[in-house]
């Protein structure tokens, strides 16, 4: 949605354009950051009901510069801090899980490094998830880390809690595998699932498009997430449309429609 529609205009048009719920995303500044109130995001959440939304997950990007997994000890304080003020924006806004960045292997960062950072990071905040009863859901991303579903799936049973989980994304397998075999691997672990489009053709990160665009294999997903019996959101996570947004929100939500509602 355009970065300059404020969060009731959001509401509105998901509702207009056939969404049944809707991420908000928590930035470091802004209406959903660190520093907003609990009484301001119950508010949002107020908003919400009234316009007949729900509210899926609370996203963020701010793991990408804070992450789990720093080189620096000061920092990755400063990330477990973001996430208990995420999980505390999630509770106050009702909301379920959040999504987690779980850590980014780089030349600073080793690969088995970043794996036990990222574990310990996770064993750390799993109390906190617990006590607010919102899952922290990590999503396998671009980050070099966490390339394997047998991986990922070990990595979430080693912390061995019911509030960490995966938030799986079909759209960002492609490069690297096949998001039918993930979920099939992953099972219940999975509680939240973000769509978008690939482009095996383009093979960059400008190779994302929107749903029935691309590559995925929406058929064999669909089928893989009814195996495991998952029946909670499916979020798009998509630019949309340049101009005309609201038309392209409509395309989304009919082309979701399509695939998991037919």
């Amino acid at each position: 949605m355009p970065g300059a529609w404020d969060a009731k205009t959001c509401l509105r048009v998901a509702k207009e354009s056939g969404f049944d719920a809707i991420e908000f995303n928590m930035e470091f500044e802004g209406a959903l950051s660190p520093a907003t109130a609990d009484a301001d995001a119950q508010a949002l959440r107020r908003e919400a009901d009234t316009i007949g939304v729900e509210l899926s997950a609370l996203s963020t990007g701010v793991y990408w510069q804070k992450p789990f997994t720093h080189p620096d000890p000061a920092v990755r304080e400063e990330s477990l801090d973001l996430c208990r003020q995420q999980l505390r924006l999630a509770q106050a806004m009702g909301v379920e899980a959040i999504l987690v960045v779980p850590g980014v292997v780089t030349t600073d960062v080793p690969y088995d490094v970043a794996y036990e950072r990222a574990k310990a990071a996770l064993q750390q905040l799993a109390p906190d998830a617990e006590r607010r009863r919102v899952v922290i859901a990590i999503e396998n991303v671009w980050n070099r880390f966490l390339l394997s579903p047998l991986e990922m799936r070990d990595l979430i049973d080693s912390i061995g809690s019911p509030y960490v989980g995966v938030y799986f994304d079909a759209g960002n397998i492609l490069a690297y595998g096949y998001p039918q075999q993930w979920i099939t691997i992953l099972g219940n672990r999975i509680r939240r699932v973000h769509v978008k489009d690939f482009r095996g053709d383009i093979g960059n990160i400008q190779g994302f498009t929107n749903p029935l665009q691309g590559d995925v294999p929406w058929l064999a997903v669909r089928a893989a997430l009814e195996t495991i019996g998952y029946n909670g959101y499916i979020t798009a996570e998509v630019s949309g449309y340049r101009v005309f947004p609201e038309l392209g929100l409509r395309h989304i939500a009919d082309a979701l429609r399509a695939v998991f509602q037919s």
